[in-house]
């Protein structure tokens, strides 16, 4: 877990971390606290809360808004562009050379400077295509495939 200046390393905090890490990312509040909660049944609620904030803080995960519902948090891996199936919620990574291309094209083509990216887009699987209906409780990380 990385860790900066002024935000002290608790164990409360490396707990909320690893619980993230054992639940693959994309995870929520309500998520970090069941996994916490299978082997600390009391633990609080609030410690999680100000753990995400101070993880996300230090830049050690990172707070996705991934469209409608809660946020979702990741570890910081510098990856922070997403596509959600709006039907299953899996999550697909968009490379970030085609983030590069759009902000290359805005300062190019516009004399726009970004200063911040972050890219949304919400649409349908593959697999959710094929067979409609199916909803997940939990957002997976779809396959990265190019066909």
């Amino acid at each position: 877990m990385s860790a900066t200046t002024g935000t002290r390393r608790t164990t409360q905090r490396s707990m909320v971390y690893q619980a993230i890490v054992q639940l693959g990312g994309h995870c929520t509040a309500d998520q970090i606290i069941e996994e916490l909660r299978r082997t600390r049944s009391t633990f609080p609620r609030s410690t999680v809360y100000r753990g995400l904030e101070a993880l996300t803080a230090t830049g050690a995960i990172y707070a996705a808004h991934l469209g409608e519902g809660a946020t979702h948090y990741e570890l910081a891996s510098g990856e922070h562009h997403h596509a959600v199936c709006q039907v299953c919620g899996g999550v697909l990574h968009i490379e970030e050379d085609l983030v590069a291309a759009i902000e290359g094209h805005l300062e190019e083509q516009h004399r726009f400077k970004p200063v911040r990216t972050e890219v949304l887009v919400v649409g349908i699987c593959e697999s959710c295509s094929r067979a409609p209906g199916r909803r997940s409780g939990r957002r997976a990380t779809l396959e990265h495939v190019h066909h």
